[in-house]
């Protein structure tokens, strides 16, 4: 993936817009960049102090190209870690190809996906889990989103993980060492001490695998699925949300025969609201299909509001709750239509249901009514406090599945060495457990020698031009 030499690519998005960002990286940056820019101050490159900006010409066999603000960063005191010039020029699409087209005529290579970001990686501006935080943060689209991209890009999670991996290997050398002097029976390593040791690293390891329930949700937007019997009122609520007609709505019953979804943005969190087909027996072919989609995205949603309306048969509700509820997910109770009754909201009968289910903390009841925006307001005010409260005993969140993957891998061989301890197991045994954690904590941060096809995998996923 990675070229030799000095790359080029368009930085800013394609397209016409006020300006457009060129951006070269390499060793002859600098020096192709003065082969067609001319300073308008008339001073020479080498006179330009680096990591400043400056006015000029871009001109191509004397032709003026266009007028364009120039920033030089000299290595490695750049984003690559190498020299680097970006060129400010007006967004015009066939300035910004004629002046990418002269440079690839000066044997500038075009860079590839994510090629900037992997040269800052080798060149060690940053370690790997903070270049991925790169693409988090282009790709984040809310508060909450972006504070944990800029949480892991500003180095704390590396530093967890440094720590971890730092206080496995001194515990490891001392048991290589014990093992070099067996036959005197020399023992370097106190063994309570490596058991609170890993005890300690368990339960860390143990937080951030639990933490990516919540950052894997927040980076792709939590879903919310909205069930319910036919007509409950499920289209509508969406709608409501949503603040468009984004579902039909009739009193047809089985009117919602697929999966509809859009997202909102409440609170600085990001929602996947998901209108499923009412849940009911039907020999209906198409509709059984939407019933049985709807039940598989039920399963995946980590939020559940499921609508009912207080003439429907108690325990029908409480057996068919029952089936589509699964671990982790919150449980809203909504009775719907509460418009209907001069009593509006029936609470009995609501906290009766809730009772049902040993939810605690993962379950609340409301009523509303669709025709009014205003009854929604408690409704996305709890979504977004049931949001909060998956991550609010999470120092660190994890919310890349590399990470989660590695973490799994390093917390089972943990445990395989814990149980080693009590086992009084050899120590070659328990110095082959060790390493098997220190690789896959090692592996978040590029802290060994990473495979060019997990490199290439990681920053194939970039744009151009990052």
């Amino acid at each position: 993936m990675l070229s030799d030499g000095t790359i080029i690519a368009l930085s800013t998005p394609n397209g016409i817009g006020a300006i457009g960002v060129i951006r070269l990286s390499g060793n002859l940056a600098i020096e192709k960049a003065g082969l067609f820019i001319f300073p308008k101050n008339k001073k020479s490159w080498k006179n330009i102090p680096p990591n400043t900006a400056f006015l000029a010409d871009f001109i191509y066999l004397e032709h003026l190209i266009d007028e364009v603000l120039v920033t030089s960063f000299k290595g490695p005191n750049s984003y690559t870690g190498e020299d680097v010039v970006e060129i400010s020029c007006h967004g015009s699409s066939y300035i910004i190809q004629k002046i990418i087209s002269c440079f690839l005529e000066s044997k500038v290579l075009p860079a590839q996906a994510g090629e900037f970001t992997l040269r800052a990686y080798l060149n060690k501006k940053m370690d790997l889990s903070q270049a991925e935080a790169v693409a988090d943060i282009i790709a984040s689209e809310s508060e909450a989103a972006h504070r944990i991209a800029m949480q892991q890009m500003r180095g704390g999670f590396s530093k967890n993980m440094e720590e971890l991996r730092q206080q496995l290997i001194q515990f490891k050398a001392l048991i290589e060492l014990e093992l070099d002097f067996s036959e005197e029976e020399v023992n370097f390593a106190n063994k309570d001490q490596l058991k609170d040791l890993l005890s300690t690293l368990h339960n860390d390891i143990h937080m951030l695998k639990e933490s990516f329930i919540y950052g894997n949700v927040i980076k792709n937007g939590v879903p919310v699925a909205i069930a319910g019997k036919p007509n409950a009122g499920k289209s509508s609520l969406l709608n409501t949300l949503l603040n468009e007609e984004k579902a039909i709505v009739s009193d047809i019953p089985g009117t919602t025969r697929d999966v509809i979804e859009d997202t909102l943005t409440i609170g600085g969190i990001t929602f996947r609201f998901i209108d499923t087909a009412g849940l009911r027996e039907t020999k209906d072919v198409i509709e059984a299909m939407g019933v049985k989609k709807a039940r598989e995205k039920i399963t995946q949603a980590s939020i559940l509001i499921y609508l009912y309306e207080r003439t429907t048969a108690f325990k029908d509700l409480i057996s068919e709750i029952k089936s589509l509820q699964h671990k982790n997910q919150n449980l809203i109770l909504i009775e719907n239509k509460i418009d209907q009754y001069s009593e509006g909201f029936d609470n009995n009968l609501n906290n009766e249901l809730l009772s049902a289910f040993d939810l605690k903390e993962h379950a609340l009841g409301m009523g509303i009514s669709t025709l009014t925006s205003e009854s929604i307001a408690p409704l996305k005010a709890h979504l977004v406090n049931a949001v909060k409260e998956m991550g609010d005993n999470a120092a660190i969140v994890v919310n890349n599945s590399r990470h989660y993957h590695a973490l799994i891998n390093a917390f089972k061989a943990i445990e395989i060495t814990m149980d080693g301890l009590e086992n009084d197991i050899p120590g070659d045994l328990l110095s082959i457990e060790l390493k098997e954690a220190i690789f896959y904590i090692g592996s978040i941060t590029g802290n060994i020698d990473t495979d060019q096809d997990v490199l290439g995998t990681i920053f194939g996923q970039f744009c151009i031009g990052k």
